[in-house]
């Protein structure tokens, strides 16, 4: 024996003894050591790998598998392994495929890369076969991850899946059936099972006193913003906002988790009033919600919800560039979700170019159409805001056999009302009447539709079309009273006989009025109103009196009530002839000939003791400098000057000296100012 093989068990007790205590860098070089003088030891390669992959060198050890091909088919697992770890997710599936009889860390290994890659169903199945067939201490760990997948099925592939009893021993598991009910649309109990999780997971860390606070508030970190999800969900905000920021607070080192709840923070931002307050920290959480790093942090839903959350923050804070770019972005990202289209529309719109706008739904609507009644319908809006009744009504009918839905057909109807166009909603009605009939003959909305058609027929003065209407009515149910009297009433208007012949049909007045009480309908009758009846009750005597003549008593008393006489003015002449025309205004009366321009005004409204010379120079109507005439500030005229009023200066230059008698005391002006009473 050589001394080479002597050393080979040495060196494998070596590499084991550095593999127990964990010392990966010196169990490398022990195995290239074995690998050296012995290149065909698999163990030693196996070796080599694993401790690679304990030194999370993942890079390294595709290299060693990959010039090693003698080694590779055996190191399978391996491969995948580092793979899935790089996330290089596909190339792991490819690596698991190849594997023809999987043993259980293959199908463990397995459903791990299916969930990654959002293949619930397929992982669901997988993770019951597991759970179903192995015999191990890791089944509390499987179904966890098996109600994590059922949650997602019922959350992300909108599944209805049910539930499948798994009892919540820990709070991971709680978690998820949380996650499953917020699936369900049961927030409040999400919520239960959220609060509960939040308690077993402080729970589950008591008995540790190796964990610091920070540790737990971490771990309760994902509990928490799904818990504000669910609050915000029910409309509670500001709980839910205050709860976002407090685990935003504590800088959880999950990038999705933070991610998140950053975009939900941008999602509440919108809803309060002071949204332009808002903008930057709005602006500051989308740039850490649209980060590099979060590829593979994030499911394919929480990527496109948070791409058109930043695409309408764009639109919100007027960035129409941004906006735009970035909605011809996500269409080519997301072909099958039509917001980004709606985006970019809603952009044009605000940039008034109603157009384009009109003619990229209609390209949308062409390309797509699964997606084309709720472009359509927004199409109908556009039109209808730009007041084009006809375009709105064509693109409604254009809906195929939704056009028949009540709330379209009413709306067509009304639109045409609106345009006094009968005959388009008469054709509506009678088309959507057909289209029942032919598919489906027994539903009620083809009663309510034959009879709202028979009602319009007859308002709108188509008898022989509301008969016809009314004629198939009677047939379904040949007692309706209702109809029969509709029938005669359009039957009347064309055809007397056929309208006197079906009236023997109706019951008689006996049949009708059979449980009417005529005596009290009676007494509570009164053409003239209760306020008439309660005067009129004052009025007379407390004896009764019988029911059918109390109303003609109360017509007798409200035509003896006297009127009162009107107050005639003091100077009033009854001899005097009364002007025919005293009601009419008197600018209005036939006689009525404006105030004369040669008759001179506000006289003495100068300055006191003025003469007559005097008075002349502010006298308008003589050629003085004054702009019009009467007491209205009008606009120039011509030949006239054209300022609005006298030169005061220059007529008082021309004023001779007053004598002393031709002025008046004060007192004689104090007493006339109280004799005239200000009427100047």
């Amino acid at each position: 024996m050589t001394a080479q093989h002597t050393n080979l068990p040495a060196l494998y007790a070596e590499l084991h003894k550095y593999g127990q205590s964990q010392e990966y860098e010196r169990a490398i070089k022990t195995a290239n050591k074995i690998l050296h003088e012995f290149p065909k030891e698999t163990a030693a390669f196996q070796c080599k790998i694993v401790c690679l992959v304990k030194s999370d060198k993942f890079n390294d050890a595709l290299t060693v598998l990959h010039k090693s091909k003698e080694f590779s088919s055996e190191l399978k697992f391996e491969k995948a392994y580092c793979e899935y770890r790089l996330n290089r997710t596909q190339e792991a599936l490819a690596t698991l495929r190849t594997v023809e009889n999987p043993d259980y860390r293959i199908k463990e290994l397995l459903a791990q890369v299916l969930y990654r890659l959002e293949e619930y169903s397929e992982c669901y199945e997988l993770y019951r076969d597991l759970i179903k067939n192995s015999e191990d201490d890791f089944d509390e760990e499987r179904e966890t991850n098996l109600s994590a997948v059922l949650a997602s099925l019922q959350l992300w592939d909108e599944q209805n899946m049910d539930d499948p009893g798994l009892k919540e021993v820990s709070y991971e598991l709680c978690y998820n059936m949380a996650c499953y009910l917020i699936g369900k649309n049961d927030l409040a109990g999400a919520e239960k099972k959220l609060r509960k999780a939040e308690a077993l997971c402080k729970k589950s860390f008591d008995d540790d006193p190796d964990i610091t606070e920070d540790e737990i508030e971490e771990e309760l970190a994902i509990i928490r913003v799904q818990l504000a999800y669910v609050l915000q969900k029910q409309g509670k905000n500001e709980e839910s906002l205050q709860m976002y920021n407090q685990v935003l607070k504590n800088k959880p080192s999950d990038a999705g988790l933070t991610a998140v709840a950053s975009n939900n923070i941008v999602t509440l931002n919108k809803r309060y009033k002071d949204v332009d307050q808002n903008v930057f920290d709005s602006k500051k959480k989308m740039k850490v919600a649209t980060a590099d790093n979060l590829k593979h942090k994030l499911t394919s839903r929480q990527r496109k919800s948070i791409n058109v959350n930043q695409c309408l923050l764009h639109f919100y804070t007027n960035q129409g560039e941004q906006c735009r770019q970035l909605a011809s972005k996500l269409k080519e990202q997301y072909p099958d979700i039509d917001v980004p289209v709606l985006i970019d529309a809603a952009q044009l719109m605000k940039e008034k170019q109603t157009d384009k706008a009109i003619a990229l739904l209609q390209d949308y609507a062409k390309d797509h159409p699964s997606k084309s009644l709720s472009i359509k319908l927004v199409m109908v809006q556009l039109y209808l805001n730009q007041g084009l009744v006809y375009p709105a009504c064509d693109v409604l009918k254009s809906l195929g056999d939704v056009q028949y839905k009540p709330g379209i057909i009413s709306a067509l109807v009304t639109l045409y009302m609106n345009q006094e166009d009968n005959e388009s909603a008469s054709e509506v009605l009678e088309k959507s009447v057909a289209w029942y009939t032919s598919n489906q003959p027994k539903s009620k909305t083809l009663t309510l539709l034959m009879r709202s058609n028979a009602d319009f027929q007859l308002k709108n003065g188509n008898p022989q079309k509301a008969a016809k209407m009314l004629e198939e009515l009677r047939k379904k149910d040949p007692g309706d009273h209702h109809t029969l009297a509709q029938l005669i009433s359009a039957y009347s208007q064309f055809d007397q006989a056929k309208a006197k012949a079906i009236s023997k049909d109706l019951p008689s007045v006996e049949d009708i009025a059979g449980n009417v009480d005529v005596d009290s309908l009676e007494a509570s009758f009164s053409t003239l109103g209760p306020k008439y009846m309660k005067k009129a009750q004052k009025g007379e005597n407390t004896q009764p009196s019988p029911a059918p003549a109390s109303s003609e008593m109360i017509i007798q008393k409200a035509k003896r009530k006297k009127k009162r006489k009107g107050k005639l003015p003091k100077n009033y002449n009854p001899d005097a002839v009364l002007d025919p025309e005293r009601w009419i205004p008197r600018r209005e009366r036939s006689y009525y000939r404006g105030k004369r321009k040669d008759k001179k005004k506000d006289i003495g409204k100068g300055t006191q003791g003025a003469t007559a010379s005097a008075m002349d120079m502010f006298d308008a109507s003589k050629g003085a400098s004054g702009g019009g005439s009467g007491s209205e500030a009008s606009s120039p005229r011509p030949g006239t000057a054209s300022t609005a009023s006298p030169q005061p200066s220059t007529a008082a230059s021309t004023l001779p000296a007053q004598g002393p008698r031709q002025q008046k005391p004060a007192q004689a002006q104090k007493k006339k100012k109280k004799k005239g009473g200000g009427k100047w």
